[in-house]
């Protein structure tokens, strides 16, 4: 992956859905998505919870974190099939979150990317990462929980509004659309700095790619 027009190295998409959405489907939304939303809870396991596929936004669970953050301090490295993981899984969440959240109607694919795009640079360690930073990574992050906790509720709204739309007109408003996917990649950037510890840039206080 090539960094982002902004250089941050972890950016998320998805494709606009310019056209009219399956309104049963996005009437009944909640219950739809139980089964693929059980995949993914046996995949993730136990693990750190920080943040909510409801508000847009990510739950960590199966993502590694402890271990890479051993391996940075330690030996200065962060196996790639460790990263590669961390993506795949990551990727999982934001497409069973892009559906959740009304973004997309299809249902989302374990292992196929569909509409939603996230890419994260990998790092190499030695060249691009401080190895005591993840030590206080969390904890420097933390104005961004505060920000996201109020952008969070104003994104529940949102998708409230979102899906009155789609039930009567078949459409997302695309104000609305970009905002929660915005909002989608801000938790993302949030969660690779502070939790997956894949880069020491730290993460813009912005809606935008």
């Amino acid at each position: 992956m090539q960094p982002t027009v902004d250089g941050y190295p972890i950016d998320l998409s998805v494709d606009y859905p310019d056209r009219e959405l399956n309104r049963v489907t996005t009437f009944f939304r909640i219950f739809v998505v139980i089964p693929i939303a059980i995949v993914l809870a046996t995949v993730n396991g136990g693990g750190l919870f920080v943040g909510s596929n409801r508000g847009g936004f990510i739950a960590a669970g199966g993502l590694l974190f402890f271990a890479p953050l051993l391996m940075i301090l330690f030996r200065e490295k962060y196996p790639r099939w460790w990263f590669d993981w961390n993506l795949a899984l990551l990727r999982l969440h934001n497409r069973v979150g892009a559906f959740l959240l009304l973004l997309r109607d299809e249902y989302p694919s374990t292992d196929e990317e569909q509409a939603v795009h996230l890419d994260m640079a990998y790092p190499e360690v030695q060249t691009q990462l401080n190895r005591w930073l993840p030590l206080v990574k969390w904890l420097l992050a933390l104005p961004h929980y505060i920000v996201l906790i109020v952008l969070d509720i104003a994104g529940l709204v949102v998708v409230i509004v979102a899906w009155f739309a789609i039930l009567f007109t078949g459409r997302y408003p695309r104000w609305a659309f970009d905002f929660i996917v915005g909002l989608m990649r801000w938790h993302n950037r949030v969660l690779g700095y502070a939790f997956l510890l894949v880069t020491d840039q730290y993460p813009p206080f912005s809606l935008d790619s």
